[in-house]
């Protein structure tokens, strides 16, 4: 009765076991950085920030405000408000101010009559930019039209209009995590292809 020889692994083979074993790891480990990524990501999509409320409200008639008040359904911070006329005018003074979940932003002087454009910017609590716009209409006022005091002269901060999820951070943010998707990804294929190319040199070898 005989029996089989059995020779010990060559180092070229064991090699190419350690090879495949650690390529798979880091498949494994790509996957789930890509799964963390989406997990991590997805979560605030459904809990954006959101304008609640205003004053003046938006599409309304008013006599000139005093300030604009903006509500939203969560505390925000790092304000940016815009008022401006159909012109192109600003007509904000001072700067806004967060107190939980609402802005206030003085207005400069009386408004004429006329239609009114509110821009607005804030971060949410989650860090993601959200920005937004509304118009309303001053009737009734007693100041000359083209006769008011504007904001202190100088280069008018830019906000990006009518916008719900940031966008330039959510821009920023939202062009940073998509980058992050498509690196990791990469990451999964380049890992993937690595391990197939050993598993067959493996069985011509």
């Amino acid at each position: 009765m005989t029996f089989p020889i059995r020779t010990a692994p060559t180092r070229t083979a064991l090699a190419r076991t350690a090879s495949i074993r650690t390529a798979l790891a880091r498949t494994a480990a790509a996957a789930g950085a890509v799964s963390a990524v989406l997990a991590l990501t997805a979560a605030p999509a459904s809990a954006h920030t959101a304008l609640r409320d205003s004053d003046p409200k938006a599409k309304s008639t008013v006599e000139s405000p005093a300030q604009i008040t903006l509500t939203y359904n969560q505390p925000v911070t790092i304000p940016r408000v815009i008022l401006s006329d159909d012109k192109g005018k600003q007509h904000t003074s001072e700067t806004p101010k967060a107190v939980d979940n609402k802005v206030t932003q003085p207005v400069a002087g009386t408004l004429p009559n006329g239609d009114y454009t509110v821009g607005w910017r804030v971060v949410s609590v989650d860090g993601h930019p959200v920005s937004g716009s509304f118009t309303f209409t001053v009737k009734g006022s007693s100041a000359p039209t083209g006769i008011t005091k504007t904001q202190a002269a100088g280069p008018a901060p830019t906000i990006t209009l009518n916008q719900t999820t940031a966008p330039a951070a959510a821009e920023d943010s939202g062009g940073s995590s998509g980058w992050l998707w498509i690196g990791l990804i990469a990451l999964v294929v380049a890992a993937a292809a690595g391990t197939g190319a050993l598993l067959k040199r493996r069985r011509t070898g």
